[in-house]
């Protein structure tokens, strides 16, 4: 006797966020769209079209077969007309496609997005925290309206999840929520992609014009004041005068990409400065820095600091936020004072004056990154997701 098979059904989730600029929630969104069970979730992804000096990863979402919309209305700047217009039209799209997950990110779209799921009547809204927009350093004023925001905009979530344990600290001493609602799911990243770059390191010191026996002060940033770059051009300019042979190596670009250029250049070091820009090939680049530097002011949870453990590379960063998370100072990395460029450069004498200290820190950063793999952050989300539609349908 012939039965009949069940044919398989498929949740529908989709990933609101403001910009698919080259940055971590966007990388965080773009891997979580791929690695999730196709057979079990069709997964779909919504952003704004605006991008910039901060490069894009449309055509990378894209080349994974994530199907994409892009909504023209969606922007991160306070825009009246254009929030209202995208309220309306992110409300109708969903409406229409029938989600049962809507999973925002960003604070711009997971303002908007979650209002237009709840509106739309989306059975499950979650929500990530990759960083709040609000910080010590806007206007009292400023500060103060995104946090009611995003006060009011709890009660439509069903789940926040945070990047990192201090976001969540952070959120309830604020006043957004209490511990139950939110869950810690570290931002994930292809490990295995930075174990293994794909040339090798003398090969790059070649392309980037720079001796093999040279040291490497290396990072990749947005050149923005969050990260603050000019600190960074300062630790260089401190070291420049202790050490020989020494190369600085940044990363990325942004508004203070001419102030940075000014600053080595006010400080005699342009000649030992090298600015790639914005580039893909984050692992071969690292792979041939001697030691990594994060001079950020704040952070949600730096993508970068695991990806400079998972290439072998020695970590500094500045002891805020999520960094001060993933680092525990003289094990799997050393942290320093915010807004401390002495500080940089003395950690940086340090490590190269003590090889047992640097090994140390190299093998005991190996330890730490697994739960920082794309494959685990993906395993967490998608048993939130089941727990959530199995409560509410």
């Amino acid at each position: 006797m012939l039965t009949k098979q069940k044919k398989s059904f498929k949740r529908k989730v989709l990933h609101p966020i403001t910009r698919l600029i080259i940055g971590g929630a966007q990388e965080n969104t773009m891997l979580t769209a791929d690695y999730l069970d196709h057979n079990q979730w069709q997964v779909e992804v919504l952003s704004g079209i605006q991008t910039g000096s901060e490069g894009s990863i449309i055509d990378e979402v894209r080349k994974r077969n994530i199907l994409l919309y892009l909504e023209p209305f969606l922007v991160r700047e306070i825009h009246p007309l254009k929030d209202i217009i995208a309220l309306f039209r992110l409300i109708r799209m969903m409406k229409k496609r029938g989600y049962h997950i809507v999973h925002t990110h960003s604070s711009k779209a997971g303002i908007i997005g979650r209002w237009a799921a709840w509106f739309a009547g989306v059975p499950v809204i979650v929500h990530t925290v990759h960083g709040w927009g609000h910080h010590d350093l806007q206007h009292p004023l400023v500060r103060n309206f995104y946090i009611i925001l995003e006060k009011i905009t709890l009660k439509i979530t069903d789940q926040l999840i945070a990047v990192s344990g201090k976001n969540i600290s952070k959120g309830i001493n604020d006043g957004i929520g209490q511990f139950h609602d939110y869950s810690v799911i570290r931002s994930g990243i292809e490990l295995d992609r930075f174990g293994h770059p794909q040339i090798d390191r003398q090969t790059m010191r070649n392309q980037l014009g720079i001796p093999s026996d040279a040291i490497i002060m290396g990072t990749v940033m947005r050149l923005s004041p969050q990260k603050a770059p000019l600190d960074f051009i300062e630790a260089a300019t401190i070291l420049a005068q202790k050490l020989e042979k020494v190369y600085f190596v940044l990363v990325g670009d942004g508004p203070l990409y001419d102030d940075v250029i000014k600053k080595a250049q006010a400080n005699s070091i342009e000649r030992n400065l090298i600015m790639t820009g914005l580039r893909r090939d984050i692992p071969e680049l690292m792979n041939c820095f001697d030691i990594f530097v994060l001079s950020s002011l704040w952070e949600g949870l730096p993508r970068v600091i695991p990806q400079a453990m998972a290439a072998g590379v020695p970590v500094i960063a500045t002891a805020i936020d999520g960094s001060a998370e993933i680092i525990t100072s003289e094990q799997n990395g050393l942290l320093v004072p915010p807004k401390s460029p002495e500080s940089i450069a003395n950690a940086v004498m340090r490590i190269l004056n003590n090889p047992q200290l640097q090994q140390n820190l190299i093998r005991k950063a190996y330890e730490t990154i697994h739960e920082y793999s794309a494959e685990h952050m993906v395993a967490r989300i998608d048993h939130l997701y089941n727990k959530l539609i199995n409560k509410k349908m």
